[in-house]
């Protein structure tokens, strides 16, 4: 499993590099969850940037509104993104999701084909009038994306696993694997949190908040949490699991 830090300014860059970070995301937290840093941020983090190391960069919670997506996506891919994260808030429907999608993977390929769109989708989709989760996969293959992510939207009520059960999440990443996608989780995870995610094994696994000292909004990456995350996400033989977090024998996801 790739580690995946977020960070929000140039100065967080070196820390998450020097902690073990696979890949390096760039954010804007003072927006949303996947809120848009500005295209100047993007650049300046891809040049500090390992140039093995691939740089993502998330374009927003974003509208319904597929032009105005496409063309964000296609600047993130401009500004030097490797990977670039849509998240899917204003669009409702598989329907209007995949021509949202299919809009920016489009815009996306007219500037560099290598770049990876990424399908986000919220773990609480339908408290927040958003994509429902059970949908994401579907959607993302039929809109031709390279991979999807599942997030939180609100943040500070619980990681990923308070919203959603370990079933559920095992059988999106496997979904997902069916299809040929990249699979990636996210969403206030935690220490606790990475025995189950290890289980469910998607690619990625994405982390800003457990790797900040602080909170994500004023915190900082600090390079002895990312390593720390980067030590607990090594494989072992025997993984037990955390009280108080999803484990295999969940039912059904607690939210859709």
């Amino acid at each position: 499993m790739q580690l995946l830090v977020s960070v929000s300014s140039i100065g967080e860059v070196q820390a998450a590099v020097a902690g073990g970070a696979d890949i390096i995301d760039v954010k804007n937290p003072a927006e949303g969850s996947l809120g848009a840093p500005q295209p100047h941020l993007i650049r300046e983090v891809r040049r500090l940037t390992p140039r093995h190391l691939p740089v993502s960069a998330a374009i927003g919670d974003v509208p319904d509104l597929p032009g105005t997506v496409a063309l964000a996506a296609a600047g993130a891919a401009a500004c030097g993104a490797d990977f670039v994260k849509i998240g899917l808030m204003g669009p409702c429907t598989p329907g209007a999701a995949g021509e949202l999608l299919a809009a920016a993977v489009r815009a996306v390929a007219d500037i560099d084909r290598h770049v990876r769109v990424i399908a986000t989708g919220y773990a609480e989709g339908a408290q927040v009038g958003a994509l429902p989760p059970r949908d994401l996969v579907q959607v993302a293959h039929a809109a031709g994306t390279h991979g999807c992510m599942l997030d939180t939207a609100r943040k500070g009520r619980g990681s990923l696993f308070d919203a959603l059960s370990y079933q559920f999440l095992s059988h999106l990443v496997a979904e997902a694997r069916r299809h040929g996608l990249l699979s990636a989780l996210a969403g206030s995870l935690t220490l606790a949190d990475l025995p189950a995610l290890k289980r469910i094994g998607p690619d990625i696994g994405g982390f800003r908040s457990a790797a900040c000292r602080g909170d994500r909004m004023d915190g900082h990456v600090d390079p002895l949490l990312v390593q720390a995350l980067r030590d607990g996400l090594k494989p072992t033989e025997d993984l037990p699991y955390s009280p108080g977090r999803a484990t295999p024998t969940d039912g059904a996801a607690r939210s859709h």
